[in-house]
């Protein structure tokens, strides 16, 4: 008998009146820049008070010496070992609507089981869709809106216009190739991914999560409450300008960032050409040497008014 990856839990009663049912997926590790598909994750599974209805056999999809899941020594023991988890919840948006909620780490090895895995999920609940959310660090400066590549398995699925052209050889992913197996099996499948400006990548980034719930409230059909993301994007977004306003260095490479940015969306717009302008592009090193300086600096300033235990920007 073949190894099973994951254990379905026959509740009818949590999904009894699911007709159109959309099942979200968010893997978290590779694809979530600015930890912004664990932030919208997050704030989904606080929408509702959810009940587990699927768990798949995390021991044989994680590596472990990867990613070591966290745990506490206290004085003289162990304790408090934080097992990684991947687990269907079912859930209601803001207006009672059923979802299913797929989340937890992208698994490390046996993508294609994993894959049939979620096919079975789909099968078992019914799901009319499933739509994936995930982030990637490009070069845009935070100053912009906030890019959203859509993409799906079928092509009246794609919710909106692709910035892509042509054909572009990227890193696979889990959550990708499950897209990919789901269209041959016939089922529907779409998402999204925004684009991180990347010197803030390595940082909780609540502007992305904001984006990609707004377009899931669309893709999926879903009724989000968004006022209390709005409110963290708001306090991020201010806290990143006070620090440029007074760092000329670091404002001068996203100025540069901007410059190229609008080159870019000018050409697009005219049909000329995709490429930017000649305006010098900041480099990796600039930008991630600009920022060590502004977390550092935060962080002395958290410090300098007494708080010295709370989380800073970048835990918050």
């Amino acid at each position: 008998m073949a190894e099973r990856l994951v254990h379905i839990v026959d509740d009818a009663e949590v999904l009894a009146d699911a007709g159109d049912l959309t099942l979200v997926c968010v893997l978290t590790g590779f694809l979530d820049a600015g930890k912004s598909a664990e932030l919208a994750a997050d704030h989904l599974a606080q929408l509702s008070e959810g009940k587990v209805v699927a768990t798949f056999d995390v021991d044989s999809l994680h590596d472990y010496r990867a990613r070591r899941p966290p745990m506490s020594f206290v004085r003289d023991h162990y304790a408090d070992y934080e097992a990684p988890r991947l687990v269907v919840r079912a859930l209601r948006d803001t207006g009672g609507t059923p979802f299913l909620l797929l989340s937890g780490p992208e698994p490390d090895i046996r993508w294609e089981a994993f894959a049939r895995s979620v096919r079975e999920v789909v099968e078992h609940f019914g799901v009319a869709r499933v739509v994936s959310l995930g982030a990637v660090p490009m070069a845009v400066p935070h100053t912009r809106p906030i890019a959203i590549t859509p993409h799906a398995n079928r092509p009246e699925l794609v919710p909106g216009e692709s910035p892509w052209q042509g054909e572009l050889r990227i890193p696979a992913s889990a959550q990708a190739l499950v897209e990919l197996r789901l269209g041959e099996w016939g089922l529907d499948a779409l998402g999204y991914v925004a684009h991180i400006p990347h010197y803030l990548a390595q940082m909780e980034y609540p502007q992305a999560a904001l984006a990609l719930l707004e377009h899931l409230e669309i893709g999926g059909r879903l009724t989000i409450d968004l006022g209390e993301l709005r409110e963290s994007a708001q306090i991020t977004e201010t806290e990143v300008d006070r620090y440029l306003s007074s760092h000329d260095e670091v404002g001068e490479v996203v100025r540069g960032l901007e410059q190229q940015y609008d080159s870019f969306r000018e050409a697009e717009s005219a049909g000329t050409s995709l490429l930017a302008g000649d305006g010098p592009l900041p480099t990796g090193e600039e930008i991630g040497n600009a920022f060590e300086a502004f977390l550092a600096d935060l962080d002395d300033q958290s410090k300098e008014n007494g708080d010295d235990t709370g989380p800073g920007w970048e835990d918050r």
